[in-house]
């Protein structure tokens, strides 16, 4: 008699299917590509839009609300995508008649459409900086804004995921995607912008507000990640 073999731990179900995920990613490029073009696009939007301001403006005090704009906007459009082989090879189905945990499938695609956007950000942030920034008088506590940027990333994979499946099988799911997205993350991205401005900046005294906002997103971050674990499930299955 065979022994019965043992079914793989949630541990190696979740390597698995982020594996699949990156993997079809890097043959295909479609998300890095989109993505990547996207935030040149609006770049260059930016530019255009702020070549006709006056000498005198002052870039720092508008920076980190553009910057954010920048990943939300082009995360929109890679999280529009993340389903896309899945549905279009009908493969989803085949993953859900499987034993594998629904919030493991969250958790994974949630991890992707991270490394992504953090992969895109790595080329977009740069390049806003050198193309906006590079005459401006940037403060000493400017590395810290690192720290929002990651948190800020983090919340919208996760959210944008949950939300993207949520959308996975409505009409307009694009747009529909684009409307939930910005009302749910905006305190989120206010948290955000405040502390990634007040990193800019570098003004003294306000060291306490950048943690204080690092705070807020980083709570904002445990309490709606867990609020899309418990549910996906539920929503993934309807």
């Amino acid at each position: 008699m065979t022994a019965k073999a043992k079914a793989p731990g949630g541990w190696q179900q979740y390597c698995a299917l982020l594996g699949k995920d990156i993997r079809m990613e890097l043959r295909t490029r479609e998300m890095l590509v989109s993505m990547g073009v996207y935030a040149i696009l609006v770049l260059t939007i930016y530019g255009a839009a702020l070549s006709q301001t006056a000498s005198s403006f002052d870039i720092l005090s508008v920076a980190a609300g553009l910057m954010w704009a920048l990943i939300l906007f082009t995360s929109l459009l890679g999280l529009n995508r993340s389903f896309s082989h899945e549905t279009e090879n009908s493969s989803l189905e085949g993953i859900l008649l499987t034993p594998v945990s629904r919030p493991l499938v969250f958790a994974a695609k949630a991890t992707s459409n991270l490394i992504f956007l953090l992969a895109v950000e790595v080329i977009a942030v740069p390049l806003f900086f050198i193309f906006f920034m590079g005459q401006a008088e940037l403060g000493s506590t400017t590395p810290l804004m690192i720290l929002p940027i990651i948190l800020g990333s983090i919340g919208i994979a996760g959210i944008g995921t949950f939300l993207s499946t949520l959308t996975l099988n409505t009409r307009g799911r694009d747009v529909l995607l684009a409307i939930l997205m910005v009302p749910v993350v905006f305190p989120l991205l206010y948290a955000c912008v405040s502390a990634t401005s007040v990193a800019l900046l570098g003004i003294e005294g306000q060291i306490e507000i950048f943690w204080r906002s690092l705070l807020l997103a980083g709570g904002y971050d445990v309490i709606m990640l867990a609020a899309s674990w418990g549910l996906y499930e539920f929503v993934l299955g309807s």
